[in-house]
């Protein structure tokens, strides 16, 4: 690998070993194997070099969901029960990559990464609705940000307390709910 391969490896290490705001210059050269300058040379700052690898590692875990969801049925005939089992997977991926979830939040109280994390939403929104069946319709941008809501809420939960986080079928229940649908998943009615 060179400097830059090498730096974002780095980063990565630190992030999910200390997380975005206790992570130093000095520990990304350290992992990395290279001079604190080469940070600036390469990424510009600190805070560059971090957010250019959480954005690696959620496009990383992206891939790995869309292999996932590729592996649920989606040939059930009712809507609320494929949901139920593509939140599954993504449940279990959330607890898969709680690094990346981790890193994720705390790098929102950093403007600098905020900002470089928001211009990032509109691709992700995109690919939630993808991953889930859509396309690049006016609705299905409409599900990706419920998606997104839904995705971000769940993580937020899972990494306070995974016992008590939302499952698939809590989801899909209050779905139902919301919408009026009636019954439970996996009820029948």
């Amino acid at each position: 690998m060179g400097n830059r391969e090498d730096l974002l490896a780095g980063a990565r290490t630190c992030l999910f070993d200390k997380g975005f705001a206790r992570t130093t210059v000095r520990d990304i050269a350290t992992a990395a194997g290279v001079s604190m300058a080469a940070i600036g040379y390469h990424f510009g700052s600190k805070e560059a070099l971090l957010t250019a690898a959480l954005t690696a590692a959620t496009r990383e875990w992206g891939d790995e969901l869309a292999r996932a969801l590729a592996a649920t049925d989606i040939t059930d005939p009712d809507a609320l029960r494929r949901f139920t089992a593509r939140w599954d997977a993504v449940r279990e991926s959330i607890a898969d990559h709680r690094g990346v979830w981790a890193a994720t939040f705390d790098a929102l109280s950093h403007p600098d990464s905020r900002a470089r994390l928001a211009a990032t939403m509109p691709e992700a929104r995109a690919g939630l609705a993808r991953l889930f069946g859509g396309g690049d319709t006016e609705q299905d941008r409409t599900a990706g940000l419920v998606y997104q809501a839904l995705l971000i809420g769940v993580a937020a939960q899972y990494l306070i307390d995974p016992e008590t986080a939302p499952t698939a079928s809590d989801l899909a229940d209050g779905l139902r709910r919301i919408t009026g649908a009636g019954g439970r998943v996996g009820s029948g009615t």
